[in-house]
């Protein structure tokens, strides 16, 4: 990632894109479904403070940017849900886990789909629109896809627990405590201590990526722009 000015000026803005709607998405699902928690504290909104987190959004993914970390996370301020107060609990838990990374492949399309105006934007302004267009199409892929991973607390986490038999469903919720602590170990933690070792661990984060490049290579198809 280039971190001079002009690199910055490029990723901050699809990033808050990103984040906002992939949070406003959960806690408007939610409140369609029946729980108004969110709605209560004003997260069903496009307005990015709302949603970030000061060490999710701002500090873990820079000094993994900074560090040069084989694959960068982070994370948004979680969006309040009591799923007691869901019409139909275990399936609208599924339902608000989706609509995060659905309304990300959403924007994706948007973005790929704009390309196709590009020859509309002013001369001096094209590449930053372009680089722009191209930022925001990576990170909703990316921020889809990271959080489809099965591990609670993350999307797809709930997306398990909702649709998985309950034998199954409650030890895989009982981590999620945890969750965070489990992907710093494997995306992180277990690739540096491979490479100490001579050994290749950076499983999740190359099965992360070849997914990632599968949706890159479909969504540029289904727009044109492959």
């Amino acid at each position: 990632m280039d971190i001079s000015l002009y690199g910055i000026s490029v990723w901050i803005l699809p990033l808050l894109i990103a984040i906002t709607f992939h949070e406003a998405a959960h806690a408007f699902v939610a409140w369609r479904l029946g729980d108004d928690t969110a709605w209560q504290l004003g997260r069903v909104s496009f307005n990015p403070f709302k949603h970030i987190d000061p060490f999710g959004t701002v500090i873990l993914p820079g000094v993994l940017v900074l560090s040069h970390s084989p694959f960068v996370f982070g994370y948004a301020k979680p969006v309040p849900v009591n799923f007691r107060n869901l019409n139909h609990p275990r399936l609208d838990m599924v339902w608000v886990a989706l609509a995060g990374p659905a309304i990300n492949i959403v924007l994706a399309v948007i973005a790929a789909l704009a390309f196709h105006a590009l020859p509309l934007v002013p001369a001096d302004a094209a590449k930053w629109t372009a680089d722009n267009l191209k930022n925001t199409f990576l990170i909703n892929i990316v921020l889809a896809i990271f959080n489809m991973m099965p591990i609670p607390p993350l999307d797809g986490g709930r997306v398990a627990v909702g649709l998985l038999p309950r034998v199954l469903a409650y030890p895989l919720s009982r981590l999620e405590p945890y969750g965070m602590l489990i992907l710093l170990g494997l995306l992180i933690v277990l690739p540096v201590v491979g490479a100490q070792l001579g050994l290749n661990l950076d499983v999740i984060s190359a099965i992360l990526r070849t997914l990632i490049g599968y949706v890159i290579s479909a969504l540029l198809f289904i727009t044109g722009n492959a």
